[in-house]
């Protein structure tokens, strides 16, 4: 990486390629578009000189920047707001929820602790604020070394520009991997060409070289610009005559690092104590580093060698001519001279203004265990965590047990430590703690505290089948120390139970529900809404004519005003379970549609992608494919802005009610194969659901059935029911009667036992096919009348068609049209294309004529447009919208612009004309 100090010195060389990238950035945010990149590539290859390149072109620009550094990588948001402090003055133009985030993660507000992905909201918001006017760059240099609660952020903002004006460019080394920005556009910046290496040479040393020399530079350096200013420094003048250099089996890093260490030797004590002063100084703060220097005796002259050499900019902030130069001092340093720098700039930061960073300090000064630190440590991680930062609190913590002397109190805090490393997601780290805390005298309780989180460390890890013992194992240990933990600890276990399913072994929902039922009840005034969840599921196993009372009391307390908002998200899915499981439309539909709500009013992104992955198939299932679409659409951005990866179970449903035979097929196979990997058996069952429907939809019986049987063979929740539903057509059509009746005895025992309008019309529709005459017709009608009651308008059109086809072929077209008519209707407006042209052919046999299809609105704009145009229609602001996709509302306003010129319209009123269909309900 390339300085200002050494670009003032010596002109870029080549970086054609990469000048040109950052140039179209820089002129798109001029026109008005945003975008991103990552700048590549090892240390000393030239990306710090390419973005002090780029500044100099920045005219008319506002500008902000941050750096990485490395020793503060432990504090939360620490790199954040250093991007963001000259910006903050435009806080109060955000909207309250998105300005308290940031405030509460800057520490300049106090409150609830933030979900990040809201942060990342209101960091994209501030960011479009501040080019309102005028674009914005931003660039982060050295971002392997970003915090990691900022680096979620900024990969989350990096992910969301579209039209805001705004550039942001990060430079990272290549041999360190950044999760955090996934997605980002990279460019690898790579070695010099050898005619510009020499170019470069000749630059720093305009003396004529011996010709080996020069050769023997050029060649040690391996085009990297850094290595080829710094190696001559590091040769002897013998080797510039004509000797050797550096053996070849260092590496280019290394061999600049010994240039520097070169010059360091020279240097008087002094001045290399200011410049350890300064490494282990992130921030460069002159005032701090002087302050703690004059404690320590050191000269202010003490600066001019290390000036002189090279190594260090004297200015607001002292700053390293290069990071490997921070590196080489700080790791060489001798043990006590780093604590004894650290305990003086412990002694020079102020303990109200920047606790913190002097307990950070503190701590890199003691040697052994010091409880007082300790304490300190804990009181930050405590700090931490209220800003949201929960990687920073597990790292403080991480510290305090490696500095609590008494063994008993040193498991306690582990135990704290592993529970923070497992939600910043380090998991490493949380079993390392984990074994730590065993090591101790610990109670009962807290060693079943380390059963649980073994567990969740395995659920989170894979939702696979190797979470369920330790779950249950957890939940058993529990029970006579915490009732209420070991509960819900026993409902978790069923939940990974249900998605190890039919790749469970050993251990499944029978064996959960065994020892849940077991264990003992809380008085009926304690009962919360998961020990009513616990009584349904296990009820479920024991039979499911019993389970029905026990679901709809568990359901009636999840749908009542008396449950909190944190409540109902904590218990989203068994919810949704249990309401599918009973075939109750009404219960499924509030439920999923709440929780949506909920997570997008709070901005709680990571709940958000799993409100909406069960929001999805309710839709479907209502005949609401465009909402589908749309949540599917969103999931997507989610799970792209938070790095959250679940399998696509909407999205492939959604392509099979829509008769679409490629994209099914492809998500079929895609999650079948991670699902084997992962060991999470619902998947393969939703796999076969898919592909029923889908053959189902085409008149592929013989495969409709061999995916239907699969899909309800092994009796699971939920996906039974759905298998069932696709299964007595094709048995029928194919003539496996013997099949059709076998599931419509499972089908009617079910419709009996919940009775909702849903089981029945399915029930009834299902002994339609398989009874002739007066009876089927009854039969039908039955089905047809017990679905329009419900909201699953997708398996009405179902019974219409069916009826229809079945009346034309007893002769009866007249009827059989109003039938087809109405089913094909159905099918159109819904977009369920498949379903629709087998409704076409039918009728088209009747001798009805039947337009062809036209072009969709769907068929014309893309997913998020679409969702953005239809949020508009139901009258939500540029604003609204914006807090509720997580873009910013510059982005929106974009969006309807393409959307007007597409439709042809010039206006939000003529939105609700051009997007045919009733108005849905707005979810936020």
């Amino acid at each position: 990486m390339v300085t200002s100090t050494i670009r003032s010195e010596h002109r870029l060389q080549d970086r054609r390629q990469e000048r040109a990238a950052l140039d179209a950035l820089l002129s798109r945010a001029r026109d008005g578009t945003s975008g991103a990149i990552v700048l590549r590539g090892q240390p000393g290859v030239g990306k710090t000189a390419l973005l002090d390149d780029l500044l100099a072109r920045t005219a008319g620009c506002r500008v902000t920047h941050a750096s990485g550094v490395e020793s503060e990588m432990e504090l939360a948001f620490a790199g954040l707001h250093q991007l963001c402090a000259p910006l903050l003055s435009r806080l109060d133009h955000l909207p309250a929820p998105q300005r308290d985030a940031l405030g509460t993660a800057f520490g300049l507000v106090s409150g609830e602790p933030p979900d990040r992905f809201l942060v990342g909201l209101a960091v994209l918001t501030l960011l479009a604020d501040a080019a309102e006017h005028q674009p914005l760059v931003c660039l982060l240099d050295d971002a392997q070394w970003l915090d990691r609660a900022s680096a979620q952020v900024l990969g989350f903002v990096a992910r969301r520009l579209a039209a805001e004006s705004v550039v942001i460019i990060f430079a990272r080394r290549e041999a360190v991997e950044l999760p955090e920005l996934a997605g980002v556009t990279e460019l690898a910046v790579g070695p010099l060409r050898d005619a510009d290496a020499r170019a470069l040479l000749a630059s720093a040393m305009p003396d004529r070289l011996d010709d080996s020399v020069r050769d023997r530079i050029v060649a040690e350096a391996h085009g990297n610009p850094l290595a080829i200013l710094e190696l001559p420094r590091a040769w002897t003048p013998a080797a510039l005559a004509g000797g050797f250099g550096f053996p070849h089996d260092v590496s280019v890093s290394g061999r600049i690092e010994e240039s520097f260490r070169r010059r360091l030797i020279p240097l008087s004590d002094q001045s290399k104590r200011l410049l350890l002063l300064a490494a282990a100084e992130p921030a460069g703060n002159s005032v701090l580093i002087w302050a703690a220097a004059e404690r320590l005796g050191i000269s202010p002259d003490a600066a001019d060698a290390a000036t002189t050499a090279g190594l260090l900019e004297i200015g607001t902030q002292l700053r390293f001519r290069h990071p490997l130069v921070r590196s080489v001092v700080y790791v060489d340093a001798p043990d006590e001279e780093r604590r004894l720098v650290h305990s003086a700039l412990a002694e020079v930061t102020d303990p109200v203004l920047d606790p913190d960073r002097r307990a950070w300090h503190r701590a890199q000064a003691t040697l052994g265990a010091d409880d007082a630190v300790a304490l300190e440590l804990e009181e930050s991680a405590g700090r931490a965590q209220a800003r949201g930062g929960i990687a920073a609190a597990a790292a403080f913590l991480q510290l305090a047990v490696s500095l609590t002397e008494d063994p008993d109190h040193r498991a306690e805090r582990a135990l704290g430590a592993a529970q923070a490393s497992i939600q910043a997601g380090s998991f490493d780290a949380a079993r390392g703690l984990l074994a730590i805390a065993e090591a101790g005298s610990l109670g009962d309780f807290q060693r079943a505290l380390i059963d649980l989180m073994r567990a969740q460390l395995a659920f989170a890890s894979s939702r696979g089948n190797e979470a369920t013992p330790l779950l249950l194992a957890a939940a058993r240990r529990l029970e006579p120390l915490n009732l209420k933990l070991a509960r819900e600890t026993y409902l978790d276990a069923f939940s990974a139970a249900l998605f190890g399913a039919r790749l469970n072994e050993g251990i499944g929902v029978p064996e959960v529900a065994a020892a849940a039922r077991r264990a003992p009840r809380p008085p009926d005034e304690q009962v919360a809404s998961a020990d009513l969840l616990l009584d349904a599921l296990v009820a479920l196993s024991d039979g499911y004519e019993t389970a029905a009372p026990p679901a709809r009391a568990a359901l009636r307390k999840l749908s009542s005003d008396g449950i909190s908002p944190a409540e109902r998200l904590r218990w989203l899915w068994q919810g949704c379970v249990v309401a599918l499981e009973m075939w109750d439309d009404e219960s499924a539909s509030l439920l999923s549609h709440d929780s949506v709500r909920i997570a997008r009013q709070t901005g709680t992104l990571s709940e958000l992608a799993l409100a909406l992955s069960a929001f999805s198939p309710v839709l479907v299932f209502c005949g609401e494919l465009t909402a589908a679409g749309l949540a599917v659409a969103e999931t997507q951005s989610v799970e792209a802005a938070t790095g959250i990866r679940s399998a696509p179970y909407g999205a492939m449903i959604l392509a099979a009610w829509r008769g679409q035979t490629r994209e099914t097929r492809e998500l079929v196979e895609l999650t079948m194969h991670d699902a084997r990997a992962r060991g999470e058996g619902v998947a393969l069952a939703i796999c076969d659901y898919a592909r029923a429907v889908l053959c189902n939809s085409l008149g592929q019986y013989d495969e409709a059935l061999v995916a239907a049987r699969s899909a309800s063979a092994f009796e699971e929740v939920v996906v039974e029911n759905w298998g069932l539903s696709e299964l007595v057509e094709p048995a029928v059509r194919t003539g496996r009667i013997d099949l059709a009746t076998e599931a419509l005895s499972r089908l009617a025992m079910k419709a009996r036992a919940t009775g909702t309008g849903w089981a029945l019309g399915i029930e009834a529709r299902s002994r339609a096919l398989l009874t002739d005459g007066d009876a089927a017709d009854e039969l039908f009608r039955a089905a047809i009348e017990h679905l329009r009651g419900t909201r699953v308008r997708a398996e009405l059109g179902r019974a219409h068609l069916l009826y229809g086809e079945w009346l034309r072929q007893e002769g009866r077209r007249v009827e059989a049209r109003d039938q087809l008519r109405t089913a094909h209707d159905l099918f159109t407006t819904a977009g369920m294309d498949a379903f629709a042209e087998r409704a076409r052919v039918e009728l088209l046999a009747t001798g009805e004529r039947v337009h062809a299809r036209t072009a969709q609105v769907r068929d014309k704009l893309t997913p998020q447009e679409e969702q953005i145009a239809r949020l508009a229609r139901n009258g939500l602001s540029n604003p609204e919208i914006s807090a509720q996709l997580f873009l910013s509302p510059r982005t929106v306003e974009w969006h309807l612009r393409k959307v007007f010129a597409k439709l042809g319209i010039a206006s939000r009123r003529e939105l609700r004309k051009t997007l045919a269909g009733p108005t849905e309900e707005v979810v936020g």
